[in-house]
């Protein structure tokens, strides 16, 4: 009898073994053990940091088609509506903007004025144009809506328009600020803010990421896609009557010989001495939407940013579904991750990524504890065996 007890005890304690075993086999394997093949899938998204490198970064599949010859300083070809980046060169090199940097202006300022308000111009809202600039003709004394004003902004990036809207936003200085904040929460970190128009300033810097970025977002405002979507429109010039403006964006207009691109939604050209031309330019074809970006041709004169701009639209739609994403735009953004405890680490600079840290006693268990936990479970199995035992053997 107390051979068969021993017995039935012993294999009680082989049940539990073996049951602590099945249970852990999983972490026995991530431990040591050779794992299992996964099955192929579509290569993963390379961490931000690796748009930083220099010079040209694609990863194309064996049939893509090759990249076209820009001499543009900076470019970004990407999906609007995955942020997907599809292929660019010195996507984070710090550059002048000039007036591409209106889209960050209307980010922040679009939301917080109607478009049917009604201002009059003063004097002093006049007084920070700096010489040179681009200007739609607003003149003191006259009083505008405030959509006309931005009319003015995106279809002959005047800055005259800019001038009066950050006024009544609550000024210029404090619209820098907000202009600054606001490319901070989209994870635009190469920007520096010195100008709201976009006029040269020293250390006022932009990124061809960073002006994707602000493109993308800008769409997903019905106003902001509507402005930047207009070729024409007519300016209140005082009196009751108004005279007619024209984008000056030459790839949606077909000015100056420049032939329109089939699909183009905007978004923002510019230029200045120090920056050179700049383009933010996002097309529509077959249900997908693209956003380019290009800054300071080197070869092929005035309107060599727009011809650029073409070649890599037109790759970028070639190239659907046969290259791999180089990075995204929403690589910057400090996201957390779903579940409780988690909080996101926040991004630094061109090696940090968004990491979710788990405090203390939070979900998931390490390999460590596991195996711990594996360890005591078969231990109190064999104490329970040997104290059956001793109560047995004193029976006797």
């Amino acid at each position: 009898m107390i051979t068969d007890f021993r017995s039935r005890a012993a294999s009680a304690t082989c049940v539990l073994c073996v049951a602590g075993v099945i249970a852990f086999a999983p972490v026995a394997a991530a431990a040591g053990a050779e794992p299992t093949p996964p099955a192929p899938a579509r290569a993963g998204l390379p961490q931000p940091s690796y748009l930083y490198r220099e010079g040209t970064v694609v990863r194309p599949h064996r049939n893509a088609p090759g990249l076209p010859d820009v001499s543009a300083l900076s470019w970004l070809v990407s999906d609007a509506r995955t942020g997907e980046v599809l292929a660019a060169h010195d996507a984070h090199r710090a550059l002048p903007p000039a007036s591409t940097l209106k889209t960050l202006f209307a980010l922040t300022v679009l939301p917080v004025l109607p478009a049917d308000l009604q201002h009059t111009v003063d004097e002093e809202e006049m007084a920070d144009i700096g010489p040179g600039s681009s200007r739609v003709g607003v003149a003191e004394g006259h009083t505008y809506r405030v959509s006309d004003l931005w009319r003015g902004v995106f279809l002959n990036s005047g800055n005259d328009a800019v001038d009066v809207l950050a006024s009544m936003n609550g000024g210029w200085h404090r619209t820098a600020e907000q202009m600054q904040a606001k490319a901070r929460s989209l994870g635009a970190l190469d920007t520096q803010v010195r100008s709201p128009d976009g006029y040269d300033m020293p250390g006022q810097v932009s990124s061809a990421y960073d002006l994707a970025v602000f493109g993308r977002e800008g769409l997903r405002d019905p106003a902001f896609a509507s402005y930047c979507d207009t070729a024409e429109a007519s300016f209140p010039g005082g009196g009751g009557w108004s005279y007619g403006i024209r984008n000056t964006n030459r790839l949606l207009t077909g000015a100056d010989g420049v032939e329109p691109y089939p699909g183009l939604i905007g978004v923002k050209n510019g230029y200045t001495s120090n920056a050179g031309n700049t383009l933010v330019a996002a097309a529509r074809r077959d249900g997908r939407t693209l956003v380019v970006t290009v800054m300071n041709p080197q070869e092929g004169g005035g309107f060599a940013v727009y011809e650029e701009a073409r070649r890599l639209l037109d790759w970028g739609f070639a190239a659907a579904g046969l290259v791999e994403p180089v990075g995204s735009l929403d690589g910057l953004r400090v996201r957390s991750r779903p579940g409780p405890g988690l909080h996101a680490t926040p991004v630094a600079g061109p090696h940090a990524t968004p990491v979710a840290v788990a405090p203390d006693g939070g979900p998931g268990w390490p390999t460590a504890g596991v195996v711990s936990g594996a360890v005591v479970l078969g231990a109190v199995a064999v104490a329970l065996v040997l104290r059956a035992k001793g109560r047995l053997s004193a029976r006797s």
